[in-house]
């Protein structure tokens, strides 16, 4: 496999942290070819895994870290958020969408084609997270309970910095007449969140907007975003929803990463 220099987004509140860094990687610079060129760090894609390890540990030299730094979780876009801890086994990840750690050297690591990576971070109480935040992790409370995890271990809401990853623009992100009501239903300001479309009925859903929002009412201090489309944005970003649009049978996936130095 040939690789290049990997993409990589960082955002200036996080980079303004002492003793933390953090990546949101690109499709680019990878191994992966066909329909997961180049940087598919996803396992749960149909690509090669030996392919996937390889772009892994590439991702992971650009922090200085090995592949044995790499903590993920087998996401399922439900709520449940799990500690990393000195027990923690890498060969069985558990089932949860969010990890918080105040571990030094251990790489919290999410996958996502389309959803937001959600990375944060209290500087004062040495406590990072990491989130996968699409539409019903985020609706259902995993941000909430990132936040309140990080609070158990001696956080505080007003101290976290969090950013919002590279996902789906609103103006990609086109949800069908049941979507709205369940977000309207758990507050009525949600409505801010969705533009009407020209199929009647349709509209067009902000999700890194509900995020941030989401964040903020929780306390959260600083919340960043990244001004990208996954979907658009064919040659830097893997999609699920495009992969769908062209009838693709697979998508990639990218990795973010948050990580305490040592």
């Amino acid at each position: 496999m040939t690789f290049t220099a990997p993409g990589m987004i960082t955002v200036s509140a996080l980079n303004g942290v002492q003793r933390i860094r953090h990546a949101f990687f690109t499709r680019e610079g990878g191994g992966s070819d066909g329909i997961y060129a180049s940087l598919n760090c996803g396992l749960g894609s149909g690509d090669q895994p030996d392919k996937v390890a390889a772009n892994r540990a590439h991702a992971l030299a650009q922090l200085d870290l090995g592949p044995e730094a790499l903590a993920c979780v087998h996401q399922q876009h439900s709520n449940q958020v799990v500690v990393v801890g000195a027990d923690w086994d890498a060969a069985a990840p558990p089932v949860a969408d969010a990890m918080v750690t105040t571990r030094s050297g251990v790489a919290l690591g999410i996958l996502t084609a389309d959803c937001a990576p959600v990375l944060l971070v209290d500087p004062r109480a040495n406590v990072i997270g990491a989130a996968h935040a699409g539409w019903r992790g985020a609706l259902g409370g995993i941000l909430d309970n990132t936040v309140a995890k990080m609070v158990s271990l001696g956080a505080k809401p007003s101290r976290i910095v969090a950013a919002v990853g590279p996902c789906i623009a609103q103006r990609s992100y086109e949800v069908g007449p049941e979507f709205p009501a369940p977000f309207l239903a758990e507050d009525a300001e949600n409505h801010f969140f969705f533009v009407g479309s020209n199929r009647a009925g349709h509209h067009f859903f902000d999700l890194p907007g509900y995020v941030a929002r989401r964040l903020a009412k929780n306390g959260v201090a600083e919340v960043a975003r990244t001004p990208c489309d996954t979907c658009r944005e064919e040659q830097r970003f893997f999609s699920y929803r495009r992969a769908q649009l062209k009838g693709e049978p697979d998508y990639g996936r990218a990795l973010s990463v948050i990580v305490l130095e040592r």
